[in-house]
């Protein structure tokens, strides 16, 4: 492809992932977090915000960008403890905007008011990735309102506390240690990345603090901690997935793998790729790091071409889906496009368009996966709207950390159940059983990138069955 091809290429991915990504500012209140009698303590977690600015029961907004007057309203009278008034506010504020969980979280909040609970923290980047940190917290949101409006666990409401964490692992580590040192927190949801989870559940640890985190995937995390658990495959069962089909199905043994080497999430999906290739017959060409400053999509496709590949296997991480994106609009359909879960997004739809429909993805759940399910449905009761994977894994580890709660609501009751061998509960991909490991047993749904409407992108990921 010529240089003025690519260049033309390039911009209108950079137009389309501004038009995506957006604007806004963040709004924060400098009230202190209170959970009952105890206060947070005010520890520094750098990016010149406070540990106070960084978790909020409702006594601040997350939301980006200008909230609703009865929002805002909602915030400063829960601040305040004026609850009654908090649930009206609140109450009009989803009606005006059902798709918000963090609305829906702080209302359930200020209905428990200040009679006793159970509660729970989630763990999420607010800062710098809001729509993930969306997308997990309706899950935990719809947890958390479907378990109050049966009446609690075992009478006894889920208070749940948003911490923003920024993706950073330094800012997980202090947020971790926060809360380790509340007593009333009895469980922890997050953190979202490999990296973070692996930095903070160092302090879990040795805080005897259970974390489930929703969606951090790298082997690193298997057997890491008695404390850290998690609801979403790890990237060997990706890996292996992706493999088997590209081999087995497929019928191709050539790949090229491009990975971000600054993450240990795409390290490990690339390494256990590789491996399991190589186990299934194949063979991988080259590796590309999109995160070199020299990196440049065109050579790479090239150089992937001369070396008689037949398969493109997508690594890339969040930071790097761009680079990645490049790759498959250059690429022109030629070779097969294999990815991640960090590729399931809708930007891979809008940007990748007629160049990705083909693609298969390895990801943790699709909302069409499992015909028997009624998550779907109630889900798109609640929200008005599909809800993406990380919704329901979260919607999971929320699920697990209530089971837990039922048989014993103490910091080590809740390790021992979901350590128990006869642990299970009811998720929205299936059943929820976690090995010695912290892994929960699992299997990986593969989806293909194929004309649609559902995604209004022109572009849908379906099943492969």
């Amino acid at each position: 492809m010529s240089q003025k091809n690519e260049t033309t290429i390039l911009a209108l991915a950079l137009l389309l992932t501004v038009g995506i990504v957006g604007g806004g500012f963040w709004w924060f209140t400098n009230n202190g977090v209170k959970i009952g009698n105890t206060n947070i303590q005010n520890q520094q977690p750098g990016n010149n915000s406070s540990l106070q600015d960084r978790i909020s029961f409702g006594e601040k907004s997350f939301t980006q960008g200008d909230i609703s007057p009865v929002k805002k309203e909602g915030v400063q009278t829960i601040a305040t403890k004026s609850y009654d008034k908090a649930i009206a506010n609140f109450t009009a504020a989803l009606k005006l905007n059902r798709n918000d969980p963090e609305t829906l979280i702080f209302l359930n909040n200020a209905r428990i008011g200040s009679s006793k609970s159970y509660t729970i923290v989630a763990s999420v980047p607010f800062g710098t990735d809001p729509n993930t940190s969306l997308e997990i917290l309706r899950g935990i949101a719809q947890a958390q309102n479907q378990v109050n409006s049966s009446g609690g666990v075992k009478g006894v409401p889920l208070r749940v506390g948003i911490a923003s964490d920024d993706d950073n692992p330094e800012i997980a580590k202090q947020i971790a240690s926060g809360l380790v040192s509340n007593s009333e927190v009895l469980g922890v949801v997050g953190p979202n990345t490999s990296d973070s989870t692996l930095a903070a559940g160092t302090i879990y640890t040795s805080g005897q603090l259970v974390a489930i985190s929703p969606t951090s995937t790298s082997v690193k995390i298997s057997n890491f901690s008695r404390y850290v658990f998690r609801t979403v495959p790890s990237d060997f069962m990706a890996a292996r997935t992706l493999a088997n089909y590209m081999v087995g199905t497929l019928q191709k043994k050539n790949a090229v793998v491009f990975f971000n080497s600054q993450s240990n999430y795409s390290q490990s999906l690339k390494s256990e790729f590789v491996s399991s290739v190589s186990l299934e017959g194949g063979q991988i060409a080259s590796e590309f790091d999109l995160s070199r400053a020299d990196f440049n999509a065109t050579k790479s496709v090239e150089q992937a071409t001369k070396q008689g590949a037949e398969v493109l296997m997508l690594a890339a991480n969040t930071e790097t889906l761009d680079k990645a994106l490049q790759v498959v609009q250059i690429n022109q359909k030629r070779l097969t496009l294999l990815g991640g879960d960090d590729v399931y997004t809708a930007k891979t739809l809008e940007i990748g368009a007629e160049q990705a429909v083909g693609m298969v993805l390895a990801v943790p759940w699709h909302i069409d996966g499992d015909p028997k399910s009624d998550f779907p449905q109630k889900s798109r009761q609640l929200w008005g709207a599909d809800v993406s994977w990380r919704s329901a894994l979260s919607y999971d580890a929320t699920v697990a950390l209530i089971a837990a709660l039922e048989r014993n609501p103490t910091r080590a009751g809740v390790q021992q159940a979901l350590l128990s061998s006869d642990f299970s509960a009811t998720g929205a991909s299936g059943t929820i059983r976690f090995l010695a490991s912290g892994d929960r047993n699992a299997p990986v749904q593969l989806v293909k990138i194929v004309p649609g409407s559902r995604s209004r992108t022109g572009y849908d990921f379906e099943p492969v069955r």
